[in-house]
């Protein structure tokens, strides 16, 4: 009977995980099924680029999976029951599916962190269904004769490409970013300045040290009283993973992360390995690495590696897992490269304007053709499992 490994989750950190298990272990052994809920693959890194009004690639995973012998299952996960071995997913064709190996990818969502109104009146871009809701409101602003208010609410690196970009690519609306504390308080003194003359360049009203505690339909209430007229509200003020981790059973962080090793193999469950914003890993440098793309790879290469070294009899190899920096887009044409220490802060060099901006596309460019090529470079010969009934130790090594 054939391992049946299954991914939960087609982001960057799963569709990666599948397609490079699919290029390293033999389908005589092996049976991978992918579960989605959409039937395309989603960057999401450039989904405020999609609400400003721009179209981005959207490839569809059955395309992406054709030829590699990947089963993609199109439906949601409801439940996953570490102990039975299954997933429930529910759709047209729901029920549950039974593992031997899982890989939790589901990823992360907008968290409202429990301010009034932020689930029934703001909009977010987490999600491609979501960014295409903004543009329509946004369509609607711009076709009414420009002035329109878009309140961007979070100064993290979502906030600020948001807003920026709305700025430049929607100049008719009046756009204002609400940062809790200082902007850019993380980022490098030259970076802090760029960032603030980009914005002033850009027409964004920058209010620090303000704390949203509603939003309603047309204004955005604030701890001091303030009340911001809005005709499009943006959270971006944080991100929360799926509580269908927590609910499982599996060993997980307060915030519902799942606690891995340094293999990204569940430290409750060793069946179970996770990947990009769902796992809790611990980075080379002693702090939980950050829910970003780059933490998507790092974490998606050791559970890929941890995988196929485990399955067939192989040492496992390490991967570098650290977090260099951040790449910020400011609009299309200019950007931020801040790098980090060992400690996680902002060393002070960084490098910003058109240059910034190129290395962020190129990034961007070369993550979509990784996820939309996986059987690239595909092994003249994959590698077989070490436990195949009727396979011997010599064969399984080879």
């Amino acid at each position: 009977m054939k391992h049946r490994i299954v991914v939960v989750g087609a982001g960057y950190a799963g569709a990666y995980v599948a397609g490079n298990l699919t290029r390293r272990l033999s389908p005589a052994d092996t049976e991978i099924t992918v579960v989605n809920a959409e039937p395309d693959f989603v960057e999401r890194l450039r989904l405020h680029q999609l609400a400003a009004g721009h179209e981005i690639e959207a490839p569809k995973l059955a395309d992406v999976f054709a030829g590699t012998g990947i089963r993609l299952r199109l439906a949601r996960v409801t439940a996953v029951d570490p102990e039975r071995q299954v997933v429930a997913i529910a759709g047209a064709d729901g029920g549950e599916l039974g593992y031997d190996t899982l890989v939790y990818a589901l990823g992360s969502h907008v968290a409202d962190h429990g301010v009034p109104g932020v689930a029934e009146h703001a909009f977010h871009v987490t999600a491609r269904p979501a960014a295409l809701r903004l543009r329509e409101r946004l369509d609607r602003l711009v076709r009414r004769g420009g002035g329109g208010r878009v309140l961007v609410v979070g100064d993290g690196l979502t906030g600020i490409e948001t807003a920026t970009e709305f700025a430049e690519s929607r100049p008719s609306l009046s756009v204002a970013l609400i940062a809790r504390g200082e902007l850019g308080a993380r980022l490098s003194d030259g970076a802090r300045s760029h960032l603030r003359q980009a914005c002033d360049r850009l027409g964004i009203t920058v209010l620090e040290h303000t704390s949203v505690e509603a939003v309603e339909a047309t204004r955005v209430l604030c701890a001091d009283g303030t009340a911001l007229a809005s005709d499009a509200t943006v959270w971006t003020a944080g991100f929360s993973v799926s509580p269908i981790a927590a609910a499982s059973g599996l060993k997980v962080t307060e915030n519902g992360q799942i606690v891995v090793d340094d293999t990204m193999r569940s430290v409750s469950h060793p069946n179970v390995y996770a990947a990009g914003d769902s796992a809790h890993a611990i980075g080379d440098n002693g702090r939980p690495l950050p829910m970003s793309c780059a933490s998507a790879g790092s974490t998606g290469r050791q559970a890929t590696d941890a995988i196929v070294g485990r399955l067939t009899g192989r040492e496992i190899a390490k991967s570098k897992l650290d977090y260099p920096g951040n790449h910020i887009s400011l609009g299309r044409r200019d950007g931020i490269l801040q790098m980090v220490d060992d400690e996680a802060r902002a060393k002070p060099k960084y490098v910003g304007g058109r240059k910034a901006a190129r290395i962020k596309s190129g990034i961007l460019q070369i993550s979509l053709w990784g996820i939309s090529h996986p059987t690239f470079g595909l092994p003249k010969r994959k590698r077989r499992l070490a436990a195949t009934p009727g396979v011997s130790a010599e064969k399984a090594l080879a």
